[in-house]
């Protein structure tokens, strides 16, 4: 009997350590074809190597095994976690331009995350920064559809299902979740 996301899931939350090394090859190619539709879409012209994303991703997932209750729940999980490893990126890269900061730990078994350009760090710094000031202004939900539609590249309906909402729900808080950050960013970064 084949295990599905949903076992493995609760395995991992019931406190399975290897849960989630099984549940990695049931969504790689799910998460990696998502990353790289909205690298290419989001950050055009940069080489960001999907790959290393996907695997960064993973590895954020594994140090604490998410406590997802379906594979909808954990694509948004999975949304937060490439967020984080884009910001973290995006913020070296803004530091390494002015100077600052100590030389980055060499991993020689993950590739690379290749650069950004300056605009596009910087864009996507102040965007981090700003879905978290959208979340103390207006609340989590706006920003966690944010993340799911835009970090992991999630439908109006699958982002529906991670978040646990209706489908106009989701419609309503994208528009003015967008709105909101067009208004401190001065741009639409979210458009495609």
């Amino acid at each position: 009997m084949s295990e599905t996301v949903s076992d493995l899931l609760e395995a991992a939350a019931a406190g399975d350590p290897s849960a989630v090394d099984r549940l990695y090859p049931l969504v790689y190619e799910d998460l990696r074809r998502r990353a790289s539709r909205q690298r290419q879409r989001h950050i055009a012209g940069a080489t960001l190597n999907t790959t290393a994303l996907v695997h960064e991703s993973y590895l954020k997932l594994a140090k604490s095994p998410p406590r997802a209750k379906d594979r909808a729940h954990f694509l948004a999980i999975a949304a937060r976690a490439m967020r984080q490893v884009l910001v973290t990126y995006a913020e070296r890269q803004t530091a390494q331009k002015r100077g600052g900061g100590t030389p980055d730990a060499r991993l020689d078994d993950v590739p690379p995350l290749a650069a950004l350009s300056d605009g596009q760090a910087e864009d996507l710094v102040a965007l981090h920064d700003a879905l978290d000031r959208l979340e103390a202004a207006v609340g989590e939900r706006p920003a966690r559809v944010v993340e799911c539609r835009f970090f992991a590249g999630l439908s109006i309906e699958e982002t529906a299902d991670a978040l646990g909402v209706s489908e106009p729900t989701v419609k309503r808080d994208w528009r003015a979740a967008r709105a909101w950050l067009f208004a401190r960013l001065g741009t639409d970064v979210l458009s495609s």
